[in-house]
């Protein structure tokens, strides 16, 4: 490739706020879910590299036709690469393109077709756009790339400079696995690997039922909770952990769960979590890593009788997309209450448009 940016990028980054900014010369976009991803075209050669600077173009072989027709013959692109469902963006779906066998991945190409959500633009032909303000390059992608349509599997992110549009893509994207929202300063140029953005995450909390736990790796004290939630048939679904206590709090609740051990397996919703077929499906504790499969996911069931408070950002389908935080134990709250409802959001109109979901 003889392009004015040339691989590897690392990709501009942002810090964490935790509220939303607000002032002159900011643009807000929603922040997807997906793998951050950056495109390099030279004519008919396409190249996607992750965030890591790692290659991801085999593993999404279904954009590279779509990627040539939408964008410019010589471009460099910073954006997103999603797969978009009647649920929302499925990052699960993601996460299985990460796969040896080139068969594997032809056939989740065609079965959950990915998608590529632009948002910044740092070369046009012969142009290195990186010292440009904000504002030049995204009017440049917009020139380039504004034209597409739910039909299309490449698309431009949605942006606003209203603060208000911003808080309502906040309040109602969490439903369809957007992880919140960004804000970018129209006069920055792209800085690489610098946390310059501002990103401002969804911090909800929810009462789950506490039907297990993990050890800490040190052998001191617990590591985790296993959480879960009733669907409207009355079972019991393992949406997450709640993890990274600090010491003492480590010793508490290992303390506050040991007399609910006793017994623990008789009528216990997950008792057949060590069969085969559960570890296949992954919805059970105990089923291997996706990630690491020597890590230990072995873990201790405890009676049904525990309710804990989390705080968790957002939901991937039915579960948590981020490892949780243990906020404190709701006595007051029967198990049986700890159900989906309180955490069901609608998918937006927005993501219905952009995708034709």
């Amino acid at each position: 490739m003889t392009l004015p940016v040339t691989p590897p990028v690392a990709p501009m980054l942002a810090k964490l706020a935790r509220q939303l900014p607000t002032g002159d010369g900011l643009l807000y976009e929603p922040k997807w879910d997906g793998f951050r991803a950056i495109v390099f075209r030279d004519g008919g050669d396409i190249e996607i590299a992750s965030r890591n600077e790692r290659p991801l173009t085999r593993y999404f072989p279904e954009l590279l036709d779509p990627l040539r027709a939408a964008l410019p013959e010589r471009c460099v692109v910073d954006g997103e690469v999603v797969i978009a469902t009647e649920r929302g963006l499925d990052f699960d779906l993601l996460s299985l393109r990460i796969h040896p066998a080139a068969s594997r991945v032809a056939t989740l190409a065609a079965e959950t077709p990915a998608s590529f959500v632009a948002f910044d633009l740092l070369a046009d032909g012969d142009d290195d756009l990186r010292a440009q303000p904000l504002s030049e390059r995204r009017a440049r992608l917009d020139a380039r790339l504004g034209n597409t349509t739910s039909d299309d599997r490449v698309h431009v992110s949605p942006v606003t400079t209203d603060p208000e549009v911003a808080a309502s893509w906040f309040e109602r994207f969490e439903g369809a696995g957007l992880d919140g929202v960004v804000a970018k300063r129209l006069d920055e140029p792209y800085r690489e690997g610098k946390r310059v953005m501002q990103k401002v995450k969804h911090q909800r909390t929810a009462d789950c039922v506490v039907a297990g736990s993990r050890t800490h790796k040190d052998g001191r004290g617990l590591g985790s909770l296993l959480l879960g939630l009733y669907d409207d048939a009355g079972t019991l679904h393992h949406v997450g952990v709640a993890s990274s206590f600090a010491a003492p709090l480590r010793a508490q609740l290992a303390d506050d769960l040991g007399p609910f051990r006793d017994d623990a397996l008789v009528d216990h919703p997950w008792r057949e979590w060590a069969d085969e077929a559960a570890h296949t499906s992954g919805r059970m504790p105990g089923a291997p890593s996706r990630w690491n499969a020597s890590k230990d996911l072995g873990w201790e069931p405890v009676r049904i009788e525990r309710v804990a408070e989390v705080a968790y950002e957002h939901l991937q389908g039915d579960r948590f997309r981020h490892t949780a935080r243990f906020v404190r134990w709701r006595p007051d709250r029967d198990p049986a209450s700890c159900t989906y409802e309180q955490l069901d959001t609608p998918v937006p109109a927005e993501l219905r448009d952009l995708f034709g979901v």
